[in-house]
């Protein structure tokens, strides 16, 4: 949905229709009027520093679907995002993006709150599925050498609230 739009006062003497600012790239929106994005908030873009979702903007290594639960890396020296997975050791979940992006783009990643992007989830415990590289799951993963990792509470059907643990490596 394109953002609601206002009359402002122009050097012309009419009034003259203006859209309001959804995202804004910095200094050159300062002044603008501020309007909510299509989910009924405010991007954090608008925000001032230190308040708003706790995100890096890091490269997928590979394509992620919005609500994947991702592990942050080195991938040659650059800090990286790909699928979490619980099946071994080094690939725990840091934190989880909203959209989906191909290999090589750029992912949001989100470091604590709501994943939005889920489906299927049961009210309780959520766990970094062993199975599905990525998801989560109410079964807590128990085969030897793989990783043990409470990810968050569900909250409804389509809602993790995130908050990662340290891993367990199971014997």
């Amino acid at each position: 949905m394109p953002a609601k739009k206002y009359l402002r006062s122009a050097t012309t003497g009419y009034p003259t229709e203006q859209a309001a600012t959804v995202v804004s790239t910095g200094v050159t929106n300062g002044g603008d009027v501020v309007a909510l994005d299509d989910t009924g908030r405010l991007d954090s873009s608008v925000l001032p520093v230190g308040i708003g979702a706790d995100v890096a903007i890091l490269a997928a290594t590979e394509a992620l679907t919005a609500g994947d639960f991702v592990n942050v890396y080195s991938n040659a020296g650059a800090f990286s995002a790909r699928k979490a997975d619980a099946s071994n050791t080094g690939k725990e979940a840091h934190g989880y993006v909203l959209a989906a992006v191909t290999s090589g783009a750029n992912a949001t990643v989100y470091f604590d709150g709501r994943n939005t992007s889920v489906t299927g989830m049961t009210p309780g415990p959520v766990f970094l599925s062993a199975t599905n590289p990525g998801k989560a799951t109410s079964t807590c993963p128990t085969g030897s050498g793989q990783l043990q990792q409470r990810i968050g509470v569900a909250v409804a059907a389509t809602e993790v609230n995130f908050e990662a643990v340290t891993p367990i490596v199971l014997a």
